[in-house]
């Protein structure tokens, strides 16, 4: 503050000024502690927000080829002779084998596992498992 100390009214007040230093380190840790936990919730929420649904992540990863409603409906998915997803061939496989099939990729499906989470690829499993009913 540029005052190191003095007197006014006969009052020395140095004391004060130090006492109000000494204080102001710790009132800027908590605003410091209290920035960071809002950042950190904000940060959470927003990833919830951006979260996509199994239906979103369905429509813009798996849709072009095995259509909107997993019957393989579309121009690729008849020229790669896709089998239906609501069939009892794909809806008898294992959720493990239905997730391995969307990480590693089969034919000439492309791997996601670099580009899904593996809670994703399993809200993608449940999702196939909701196109048969």
């Amino acid at each position: 503050m540029g005052i190191s100390g003095g007197f006014v009214s006969g009052h020395r007040f140095s004391g004060a000024i130090s006492y109000s230093k000494s204080k102001a380190p710790l009132a800027a840790g908590r605003r410091n502690r209290t920035s960071l936990a809002v950042a950190v919730l904000t940060l959470l929420f927003s990833i919830y927000a951006l979260a996509e649904s199994a239906a979103d992540i369905y429509k813009t990863k798996c849709s072009a080829c095995h259509g909107s409603n997993g019957v393989g409906d579309t121009m690729l998915g008849k020229n790669l002779k896709l089998r239906s997803l609501t069939s009892d061939e794909v809806q008898k496989q294992s959720d493990n084998e239905l997730a391995i099939i969307i990480s590693k990729g089969k034919g000439r499906m492309p791997a996601y596992d670099r580009k899904l989470s593996k809670e994703q690829i399993g809200d993608v499993v449940k999702y196939i498992r909701a196109l048969k009913k």
